[in-house]
């Protein structure tokens, strides 16, 4: 019988809980250098993209105002913290990758977090080096090797039973909400992408979007399934194919079908990538070709999703923190 002390984390992305976070959160992103990797020195990279985060804030200013001024990735992930501490009853912390401003709360109470183990839960389902790689990272570079130590990381979840349920009630409960017969859809599976350089390197992160897809695909054998990649971002090859190219060449290979459904199934909470690049860009080219675009909102709090997550934390496949470190 295990009869050590556990505590628990979430790791997420984090996101703009204001306008004043937008530039701070920008140059967050931009800086670490497991996002965007250019060999440089740190510090001139970190001179050269703090210009470049500078410039794009205020053009993403005006993506955010759609959305308030703010991001709802943070509170989201904030409000599942509390369902699984109400779950647990135990100590459960979280980690906003990209919002500076919280480092300092978070490194104080990790540090006083009184446990023998400490079980990661990160939520990006498919793991990629720029994702959960950069949160180990993080880890290694700022807390101290007594605390990275305990930690029991949950690696990535594509293809886990009860993560995928959850995706594929989720859409059930979608498509009847609104209509859509099965055999009249296109599930058009919109993933983060990643540059190709990365998948060339070693990260398996398409091997677990294309599981995750296949799974969820089992409980829909009629519909029409697509999985691409969105968010490029500066030059180069990334993992196509681009959801934007996708959609414009849609009346290529829709087969007749008038509705396409967007699934963010990369993502688990709403942010920018979903609720403006989505909605805003894809779904019109989409309506623009004389179809019916819709977006399943991500699983946030869907019940299959906390239950999936609390089944996850009991798993014993755990992973230590180094071994999710990048080899450079």
């Amino acid at each position: 019988m295990d009869h050590k002390k556990k505590g628990y984390l979430l790791v997420n992305f984090g996101g703009p809980r204001s306008e004043e976070e937008i530039r701070p959160f920008l140059e967050s992103l931009l800086t670490d250098q497991e996002v965007i990797r250019t060999g440089l020195p740190e510090f001139l990279h970190r001179f050269i993209f703090k210009r470049v985060a500078k410039k794009r804030a205020a053009k993403i200013s005006k993506e955010y105002a759609l959305m308030g001024g703010k991001s709802p990735i943070y509170e989201d992930t904030e409000l599942l913290a509390e369902c699984l501490r109400e779950k647990l009853q135990a100590p459960l912390l979280t980690f906003h990758r990209y919002l500076p401003a919280t480092h300092a709360g978070f490194l104080k109470s990790i540090e006083e977090m009184e446990c023998d183990e400490i079980r990661v839960f990160p939520l990006f389902p498919q793991f990629t080096y720029a994702t959960t790689g950069s949160v180990a990272c993080w880890f290694e570079r700022f807390l101290p090797s007594r605390i990275t130590l305990k930690m029991r990381w949950i690696k990535s979840y594509a293809a886990y039973p009860t993560f995928i349920q959850a995706h594929q009630q989720h859409i059930q409960d979608f498509l009847a909400k609104n209509q859509l017969p099965e055999q009249e859809v296109i599930l058009l599976f919109s993933a983060h992408g990643i540059p190709l350089q990365f998948v060339e390197t070693g990260d398996l992160y398409p091997d677990e979007c294309a599981a995750s897809v296949s799974a969820v695909m089992q409980a829909f054998p009629h519909a029409i399934g697509r999985l691409a990649y969105q968010s490029k971002f500066g030059r180069g090859e990334w993992l196509k194919p681009y959801t934007v190219d996708v959609c414009e060449g849609i009346q290529k290979w829709c087969k007749g079908r008038s509705h396409v459904v967007f699934i963010p199934i990369s993502f688990t909470s709403d942010h920018i990538e979903t609720l403006v690049e989505i909605e805003n860009e894809y779904m019109t080219k989409i309506r623009a070709a004389g179809l019916y675009a819709y977006r399943v909102p991500c699983l946030t709090l869907n019940p299959l999703w906390i239950q999936a997550i609390m089944e996850l934390f009991e798993r014993s496949d755990y992973c230590l923190n180094q071994m999710l470190v990048r080899k450079k």
